[in-house]
């Protein structure tokens, strides 16, 4: 590939170094990281879709000068906003995701039996290709589609996040979170990862870990006023944040090396690169990328909210 491509582009959104958390051999192999740092020395730029796998690309010998963190984002015209509905009883949770994933909710079966058993008539909406049984809670099965994941969301209440704590989950890049939020869905989910960026808790959503926290964020957003409220600023934050109008530019500049927003000949003679340079070694909750145009026209700034 490097020898056949005039420009290298590795974009990635996973910890494709590791196993994943439920492999039987653990989360280490010797050889996935060889090939990763292969990769990244090899690429002309490498989009990393957070700040923990931008720091994992560094350390794998990729130059700071090719490395740039552009989030995960979404097409927001695919969701429409929940309407207020007027179900009776406790919030519908709801929660999305693949067969593998699903593992991660199935994990915590003693959190959903003690939630069950602490809130009466508990429903989960599980929009899968299988679904969980838990005794206390009832879990609302509904098939993925394409076509109708958005308007399958829209009809729960508050989006779960709960992913294993370790080193693979923090390389997934919230795309469940960001989901929920384009439908206009506050979130609840576990501090981990992407989680402790995309959520504000008591704006967007809740950070929850035990049985308590967890019960507490639901009794919380069980008011239809306050979830309506965290679910619009929740969308809002999709907006400005993590949608495909707002990174596009960005997007389309790495993989091209050239900066689409200028014009005419001035785009011809200047190259853009919008990556950037790490004086130290990035944690998971950092500050985040931002979309502005860099003041040098190579780099782009980061924001330090």
């Amino acid at each position: 590939m490097r020898r056949n491509a005039r420009r290298l582009v590795f974009d990635f959104d996973d910890a494709v170094m590791l196993r994943d958390s439920f492999d039987r051999r653990g989360p280490h192999s010797a050889r996935r990281r060889a090939r990763f740092a292969r990769i990244v020395r090899a690429a002309d730029v490498v989009i990393a879709g957070n700040d923990y796998l931008a720091d994992q690309a560094l350390r794998a010998g990729a130059s700071a000068e090719t490395v740039c963190t552009i989030p995960t984002c979404i097409d927001l015209s695919r969701y429409a906003v929940k309407s207020a509905n007027q179900r009776d009883g406790p919030p519908e949770l709801v929660w999305i995701g693949s067969s593998s994933t699903l593992k991660g909710l199935e994990e915590r079966r003693d959190l959903w039996e003690r939630l069950g058993a602490e809130i009466p008539g508990l429903r989960l909406r599980v929009v899968c290709d299988r679904f969980p049984r838990f005794q206390n809670v009832e879990v609302v099965e509904v098939r993925w589609s394409d076509v109708d994941e958005a308007r399958d969301l829209a009809m729960g209440d508050i989006g779960v996040g709960l992913i294993p704590d370790d080193d693979w989950s923090r390389g997934k890049c919230g795309l469940k979170i960001l989901q929920y939020q384009a439908a206009g869905l506050p979130v609840i989910a576990n501090r981990v990862g992407s989680h402790l960026e995309m959520i504000e808790p008591g704006e967007t959503g809740f950070l929850a870990d035990d049985v308590g926290e967890w019960a507490a964020a639901i009794t919380a957003a069980a008011d239809r006023s306050s979830r309506a409220r965290m679910g619009e600023a929740a969308r809002r934050q999709v907006e400005e944040q993590y949608s495909t109008a707002v990174w596009g530019p960005a997007f389309a500049a790495a993989v091209t090396g050239v900066d689409l927003r200028k014009s005419g000949a001035e785009a011809r003679s200047h190259s853009y690169n919008p990556c950037f340079n790490r004086e130290k070694p990035w944690a998971v909750g950092g500050s985040r990328a931002t979309p502005a145009a860099p003041s040098s026209g190579r780099r782009v700034r980061r924001g330090s909210e």
